[in-house]
């Protein structure tokens, strides 16, 4: 009677140390299963950041190939007016042809400006128009010299020039279906021009090509050209934006 006794409960130890063992590897397995579901899921999150990164890179790589273009449309602009600077530099040498020369020289410089501004993206207007004309005005003027009306076309050149390197907001208005509206505007050199209202209802950008103002859909451009009035405005630190850029044209 003892053996069995001593058997059954030797039979009971080894069943509750079977089951022991069981609900551990079962307890095991079920932490490796959930360490592969996260795991599983860490790749997929990381998958999907792969993919917003390749396609983000795809579109600044656009960007850059348009700039590409448009600083080698710009760069043979700048050529065109060393190698007039060049031409200007040998004429000095004879003060007899300058004197003769500067005065017509100056007025086709001030045409060609005006004509340049017209036809270029029209940001600041009023400014630049205005500045022309006092180039216009100070040519006419007998007590002025030479040399001062030539610094003064030269220098409005220089403003000019400076603008394609820089970066701005300031506020205005536009003409948006026969309804004037006040606006903030955003330049980006001379690649973009963008406007915003304060309300942030309608923003909008100048198609250079088409010549013309075109309103951007909100949920692409709303909150970038937002950052890059705040950036231009100097509210927030210099950041990388997504801006529309118009299709470079190449030169003639």
């Amino acid at each position: 009677m003892k053996h069995i006794v001593l058997l059954l409960c030797l039979g009971l130890a080894t069943t509750a140390w079977s089951q022991s063992k069981v609900d551990q590897l079962t307890a095991k397995e079920k932490a490796r299963i959930e360490e592969g579901q996260k795991a599983q899921k860490k790749i997929e999150k990381i998958d999907d950041q792969a993919a917003d990164l390749l396609s983000d890179y795809k579109t600044e790589l656009k960007v850059v190939e348009g700039l590409k273009v448009y600083n080698q449309l710009l760069q043979k602009q700048l050529n065109n007016q060393m190698k007039e600077m060049d031409n200007l530099r040998e004429s000095i040498r004879n003060v007899s042809v300058i004197e003769r020369q500067i005065v017509p020289l100056m007025i086709r410089m001030v045409d060609a400006l005006e004509d340049f501004i017209a036809l270029d993206v029209p940001f600041l207007m009023e400014e630049r128009t205005k500045r022309v004309k006092r180039l216009r005005e100070i040519l006419e003027r007998a007590d002025v010299t030479n040399a001062e009306k030539f610094r003064r076309v030269i220098e409005a050149y220089q403003i000019e020039n400076d603008y394609g390197r820089t970066l701005e907001t300031y506020k205005g208005s536009i003409d948006n279906n026969g309804k004037t509206l006040e606006v903030e505007f955003l330049r980006v050199g001379r690649v973009v021009l963008a406007y915003q209202t304060s309300s942030g209802d309608l923003t909008g950008a100048w198609d250079q090509e088409n010549r013309k103002w075109v309103e951007l859909p909100p949920a692409e451009f709303k909150k970038a050209i937002r950052k890059g009035l705040e950036i231009a405005s100097k509210q927030t630190a210099p950041d990388l934006i997504v801006l529309p850029v118009s299709a470079p044209r190449s030169a003639k």
